[in-house]
C-alpha cells in the first residue's frame, strides 16, 4: 500500500462544454501572471481556448488565497439518471481549462480532505448525523484513493460477451486521462461549496482524517449506493469477475440471515414481502439526512412498482439498446445474484431474443433513465385488451457495499461509524493512511 506523508491534491473534472461562463470570487492568478476576478468566459475557437482575445491550449487560474472560490454556470448533475438537471456550482481551490474532445474541460484542483467535505455533503445531506458522516468520509476517501492507486487502462464499459444472442456488459469507474475523477454519480457526487459543509461535516472530516478501509494491506474499493432493499450484493455480480471478501452479500439486519435469493421462487417471495431491514424506513427525519431535495423525489425506494404497456416497453428497449426486438413478448430472469438482483435477463421479442447483463445494463435498457435496481420480478397482464408488463422491485442502486439509508438508520439507533463500516464491509480494517500536519 502506498504511503503518504500528507493528504494529496487531486484533479476533478467538473464541466465539458464549448463555452464556459464562470465567476471568480477573490483574486486569481492566470498562467501569464495577470490577476483576474469577477465575471469571466472562455470559448472554443479553432481548437484553442479563447480568453480575453488570446488563445491557449491550457489555461489555469490559481487562487491567491485559500478562501477564494469560483462559480461555474449550468453544471449538469445526475447525468443520464432520472434526476438529471443543471445548476450553478461554486468551488474552492484552483481552476484549470484544457481541450478535450473538441470542447473545453473545466477542472478543479483541490486538497483531498477539502474535496471530501463537499462529497459527503453532496452524496447526502450536510445535516446528516455525525456517525453517518464519519462513515461516509471514510468510504469516500477509501474509494478515491483506491482509484488513484490502481488506475487501469480499460474503458468505462467493459464488454465481457457480445454475440448474436447475448450482451454481458458492466460499467465501472472510468480512468480519466485529464483528471483523476469526475464530479457526478459515475464517480462520486462533488458539487463544491454549493453543498456547503456544516460544522458536523467538518467534524466528521477531522475525526476521520486520513482514515481508510483496508484489506490485506490494500485500500478497499469501498462502493456505496442509496438502498439495498434488505440484502447487499457481491462485487463480481455487478462488475469484473474479482471477489472482494469485504464486498459480500449480507442481510441488512443484525438478527436476520439471507434466504437463497439466487433461487427464483425465494427471490420472488423476498421482493413481494417487506422484510425487516435497516433501510426499510419511511421516517422523514432520517431520509432527509441522506436524500437531497431531488433524491427525495424518489419516495418508493425500498419496494417499488413500474408499469409499462407492451408498446411503451418495446419502444424503450429499442431506443436504449439500439436493437430491434419487435414487440416484447417476455422478460425472463436467467441468473440472479445473492441479493436477488438480476444479473442476466432474457428479452424475448417478436423479431429477436437476447440475454442482457449485468445489472446496470439491465437497468439502462428497461427505463428512459435508470431503473431503480435490477432486483425485480415481472408480471405480464392483460388489461382492457392491452398487454402490460409490471416490474415489482426492491432497492435503489447496485447493492454493493454501504447502503446509505441503512447506515443512516443504524446511526439513528446508536451505532458508531466503526460499527456501521464493519456491518457493510465485513473483513475490512480501519487504517490511518496519513495524519494532519501539526
Amino acid at each position: 500500500m502506498k504511503q503518504y506523508t500528507a493528504a494529496p491534491t487531486i484533479h476533478v473534472g467538473i464541466l465539458l462544454r464549448e463555452k464556459i461562463t464562470f465567476n471568480l470570487y477573490g483574486t486569481f492568478i492566470t498562467d501569464d501572471g495577470t490577476e483576474a476576478t469577477g465575471s469571466q468566459e472562455v470559448t472554443l475557437s479553432n481548437g484553442k481556448i479563447m480568453y480575453h482575445g488570446k488563445d491557449y491550449t491550457c489555461l489555469s487560474f490559481t487562487a491567491k488565497d485559500e478562501l477564494n472560490s469560483f462559480e461555474l454556470m449550468e453544471v449538469t448533475i445526475g447525468i443520464q439518471f432520472h434526476w438529471e438537471r443543471k445548476e450553478n456550482q461554486r468551488f474552492n481551490g484552483d481552476l484549470k481549462f484544457v481541450i478535450a474532445d473538441n470542447k473545453i474541460q473545466a477542472i478543479n484542483i483541490i486538497h483531498v480532505e477539502k474535496y471530501l467535505t463537499s462529497v459527503i455533503s453532496s452524496e447526502m445531506s450536510a445535516t446528516s448525523s455525525l456517525e453517518l458522516l464519519k462513515a461516509h468520509a471514510v468510504i469516500s476517501r477509501s474509494w478515491l484513493l483506491n482509484k488513484l492507486e490502481g488506475k487501469k487502462t480499460t474503458s468505462s464499459a467493459n464488454e465481457m460477451t457480445i454475440s448474436e444472442d447475448k450482451i454481458i456488459r458492466w460499467y465501472d469507474h472510468q480512468d480519466h486521462t485529464l483528471f483523476d475523477v469526475c464530479a457526478d454519480d459515475h464517480c462520486q457526487r462533488y458539487q463544491g461549496i454549493t453543498k456547503s459543509g456544516t460544522l458536523a461535516v467538518q467534524e466528521a472530516i477531522q475525526a476521520t482524517y486520513g482514515q481508510v478501509l483496508t484489506y490485506n494491506d490494500k485500500i478497499c474499493d469501498a462502493r456505496f449506493y442509496k438502498a439495498c432493499g434488505g440484502a447487499t450484493e457481491l462485487f463480481e455480480n455487478c462488475w469484473e469477475e474479482v471477489h472482494h471478501p469485504y464486498l459480500i452479500a449480507i442481510a441488512d439486519d443484525k438478527e436476520a440471515t439471507l434466504p437463497n435469493l439466487t433461487n427464483e421462487e425465494e427471490a420472488e417471495q423476498w421482493i413481494l414481502a417487506e422484510p425487516k431491514a435497516f433501510c426499510n424506513t419511511k421516517e422523514k427525519s432520517i431520509l432527509s439526512q441522506v436524500l437531497n431535495n431531488y433524491d427525495q423525489e424518489t419516495p418508493d425506494f425500498y419496494r417499488w412498482v413500474v408499469d409499462y404497456t407492451q408498446e411503451e416497453l418495446s419502444q424503450i428497449i429499442a431506443e436504449k439498446s439500439g436493437i430491434d426486438f419487435g414487440k416484447i413478448q417476455e422478460l425472463i430472469p436467467i441468473k440472479r445474484g445473492a441479493s436477488g438482483r438480476i444479473i442476466e435477463l432474457k428479452v424475448v421479442g417478436e423479431k429477436k431474443t437476447m440475454i442482457i447483463g449485468k445489472e446496470l445494463e439491465i437497468r439502462k435498457i428497461l427505463s428512459r433513465s435508470h431503473l431503480y435496481s435490477s432486483a425485480f420480478i415481472v408480471r405480464k397482464e392483460i388489461r382492457n385488451g392491452n398487454i402490460h408488463f409490471q416490474l415489482k422491485g426492491a432497492g435503489w442502486g447496485h447493492g454493493v457495499g454501504l447502503c446509505q439509508i441503512g447506515a443512516a438508520v443504524m446511526a439513528s439507533e446508536g451505532y458508531n461509524y466503526k460499527e456501521i463500516l464493519q456491518h457493510y464491509y465485513p473483513n475490512s480494517v480501519l487504517s490511518s493512511l496519513y495524519e494532519k500536519k501539526k
